[in-house]
């Protein structure tokens, strides 16, 4: 595509565009062009050709604000499939115009960063994403605010670190230009894995997940639920690319799928055990991107494209039952099938998708991944435990979904008469969940889409399949029968004794020394802010005291110097009275001795 085409049609930018319209064009005007914006670049990314890029220089770097290989194609076509639900489900949903315009926004640097080519772009269009994922939760108001100050400490952190790391990054190589290694090794790494960690919610720095998520307007959650994290994972593939993993980003991926799975259970706040997942199945992502092999990345983009599709769709059927109820909780609800069969259906597709049963996307997706990890697979003998990592994550999984629909749609008669969702709702949950059912029946159209799959050689070790990936071989089938069978059987051992708990926040619990040492950083960092600034503010006036009184300036500072050296007579009053004087007693010697040790001091600051 011709550069100047890339300019004018450069999708973050109309996506930016459009957010700005809808601030002051009338509503359903508004909504339909941001609806545009997004179809736009979905287009984009279907057509546009590998290998297009825009260049330019920024303070004389050269940077690259668009590039386009087959990761950010289909990273770009998710997003823009995802936008175009996510703004009629909004407009449905009644979400105000500048909530809507916050979310453009938000997503549009979103968009920007999956499609950089350098760490400068991406730099700017992260801390973008901070800044207004931020606004977006604030203009809720209420308790959004204070969980958004929170948020904004660990994403401004997370930021921070990511900046030292492209900073880092460019003393080594000398260019911004994103290189085939990925991010340099050594401090540029480190900073790096540290910085995207919070983004994607690595287990010590994921508490802003299920803290922030459930508070803003539930419209705001499902923009929320995507972009940030799934947009991070990228990046984290792009900083760490095939063959540059770790072993740690592999076991970290294990712990979070086991994390947020297991404290997903725990909750009674139904957006805050969807939160948890969010966790959970970006663990699966990591997990893939740490072990390198060609089938563990392809499965982690597949996934990451999968969970672009059922993750907000989740969000938007359980945002329906909020919106129709009011209530939160999922044990204060129940029978809601009947009342709300089409919401019962959408929850239905994305349940089934992230628990990855047989025919719908997460199947194969995550079967890929379980496929890398195992050694009678593909796995190499240190992934053995990873394997059972994710396995249990999956259990997890599974057990939280049962309880998640059981409570909500089919657990007893619903006392409340509510209407079903509405016309915009269920266009957008019915488009998500026909994408997540298309894509697991159609696996081959998902693997069309994920660039690395093309390059493999697939050789199960049990020889069922030789030179393509088959996901529905009959070893593959077993083991998610097996895996459902007995999520079943321990949720109806455990649903009794996990509906007396109620642990509203666990990470406090599980890791407390991360809550007490950020509230005491947290004080101290305001703390000193708070002297730091009365100093200033104290320093200022004074100073304009003093130039406006230097008789009076004079007087006060003599009094506070020792009767040795200076002998003041007591202030007279002012109506008459002998003005007060100031006799030196200091000899010559003191005085020459006083004189020298500034003087010297000066010229040592001026020299230094």
């Amino acid at each position: 595509m011709e550069a100047d085409l890339l300019a004018i049609a450069y999708p973050p930018l109309l996506v930016f565009a459009a957010g700005l319209l809808v601030l002051v064009l009338p509503r359903i005007a508004g909504f339909t062009i941001g609806t545009l914006s997004l179809a736009t670049v979905l287009a984009i990314s279907f057509v546009i050709p590998e290998g297009s890029y825009l260049t330019g220089t920024f303070l004389g770097f050269d940077v690259v604000p668009f590039y386009v290989d087959p990761f950010s194609q289909m990273i770009g076509i998710g997003l823009g499939f995802l936008g175009i639900c996510t703004v009629i489900y909004a407009y449905s949903s009644e979400a105000s115009r500048s909530m809507t315009a916050f979310a453009l926004v938000y997503v549009s640097s979103s968009i920007g960063a999956a499609f950089a080519g350098d760490w400068l772009v991406l730099l700017f269009m992260w801390e973008l994403m901070a800044v207004t994922s931020t606004l977006l939760i604030w203009h809720y108001g209420g308790d959004a605010v204070r969980a958004g100050f929170r948020y904004a400490l660990f994403h401004g952190t997370g930021g921070v670190l990511v900046m030292l790391a492209v900073a880092a990054h460019y003393v080594e190589v000398g260019t911004f230009v994103y290189e085939s290694g990925g991010i340099a090794d050594g401090l540029p790494a480190l900073l790096a894995v540290l910085g995207m960690g919070v983004n994607v919610a690595f287990v010590g720095f994921h508490t802003w997940l299920p803290d922030t998520y459930p508070r803003p307007h539930f419209a705001a959650s499902v923009f929320l639920s995507v972009y940030t994290t799934k947009t991070s994972a990228f990046v984290l593939y792009r900083a760490f690319p095939e063959g540059e993993g770790t072993l740690f980003l592999a076991y970290m991926g294990g712990l979070m799928a086991v994390y947020g799975a297991a404290f997903a259970l725990l909750q009674h706040d139904m957006r805050a055990l969807l939160s948890y997942h969010i966790q959970a199945q970006l663990g699966y992502i990591i997990a893939g991107i740490g072990m390198t092999s060609g089938i563990a990345v392809a499965g982690a983009m597949g996934h990451l494209f999968n969970n672009i599709l059922f993750k907000s769709l989740l969000f938007m059927a359980v945002g329906v039952v909020i919106y129709r109820t009011g209530e939160n909780d999922l044990y204060e609800l129940g029978g809601l099938w009947r009342e709300m069969p089409l919401t019962a259906i959408g929850f239905g597709f994305g349940a089934l998708s992230i628990t990855a049963i047989p025919g719908f996307n997460g199947y194969v997706s995550k079967g890929m991944v379980f496929d890398a990890a195992d050694p009678h697979y593909y796995g190499e003998p240190q992934f053995q435990a990873l394997y059972w990592l994710l396995y249990l994550g999956a259990i997890g999984t599974l057990l939280s979904f049962l309880k998640l629909g059981y409570y909500v749609f089919f657990h007893g008669e619903s006392d409340l008469e509510v209407a079903d969702a509405k016309l915009g709702q269920t266009i957008a949950m019915f488009g998500l969940g026909g994408a997540c059912l298309l894509f697991g029946v159609w696996w081959q159209g998902l693997a069309d889409l994920i660039p690395t799959i093309h390059h493999l050689e697939f050789t199960y070790h049990g020889g069922e399949s030789t030179g393509h990936l088959h996901p529905y071989s009959p070893s593959h089938l077993q083991t998610a029968g097996v895996l459902t069978a007995v999520s079943v059987i321990a949720f109806v051992v455990v649903r009794k004794p996990l509906s007396k708990l109620d642990l509203g926040d666990p990470a406090m619990i599980v890791y407390p020394a991360t809550y007490y040492v950020s509230r005491w950083t947290m004080l101290a960092v305001t703390g000193v802010y708070a002297a730091v600034d009365a100093a200033v503010v104290g320093a200022v006036t004074r100073c304009y005291w003093i130039g406006n009184n230097p008789v009076l300036a004079a007087d006060a500072a003599a009094h506070r110097l020792p009767n040795w050296m200076i002998d003041v007579d007591e202030r007279q009053p002012t109506d008459g009275g002998r003005p007060s004087t100031i006799h030196l007693r200091a000899g010559i010697g003191t005085t020459v001795l006083v004189l020298t040790v500034v003087l010297t001091g000066i010229l040592w600051l001026l020299v230094a």
